[in-house]
């Protein structure tokens, strides 16, 4: 009778260990992704609004991801409001739409002398710097990708 109970005992342990395995499993799958977009080389702007468009559709839209972008440096020059040309605006427009977290670095603003209004709509200031930002939201688990 021991024996059996001992047994039973066991295959119960190992058969919630399982159940507990494929929730964890489930649940994973259900969270968003989660990722940070590192833009600071002018020559690259072009290429990275065209990859987050293609992230957002790789992943079967904006409800299955949350994307950051970060920019500093040379870059912020193309989101100047005046500056700007308008397949970025339209792109920039879109990531707003989409629920993109866009980014300028406060660091980088002060050093070429702009403040929010003089970018396109739909950016926030990282007060603290886009490095900052950057750690802060590879801390809270996203993905980092600087293409």
């Amino acid at each position: 009778m021991n024996r059996r109970n001992i047994l039973w005992s066991t295959v119960s342990a190992l058969g919630a260990a399982f159940a507990s395995r494929a929730n964890a499993a489930t649940e994973a799958k259900s969270d968003r992704l989660k990722v940070v977009y590192h833009l600071s080389d002018a020559d690259k702007v072009n290429f990275v609004l065209g990859n987050i468009p293609n992230h957002i559709d790789g992943v079967g839209g904006p409800d299955h991801v949350t994307i950051a972008l970060i920019i500093h440096g040379p870059a912020l020059k193309a989101f100047h409001l005046a500056q700007a040309n308008p397949d970025i605006s339209k792109r920039i427009g879109d990531f707003s739409r989409d629920g993109v977290e866009l980014a300028a670095c406060g660091n980088t603003m002060k050093a070429q002398n702009i403040t929010l209004p003089d970018l396109l709509p739909g950016f926030v200031s990282a007060e603290k710097g886009g490095v900052v930002r950057l750690a802060e939201l590879q801390s809270q688990g996203y993905l980092y990708l600087r293409p």
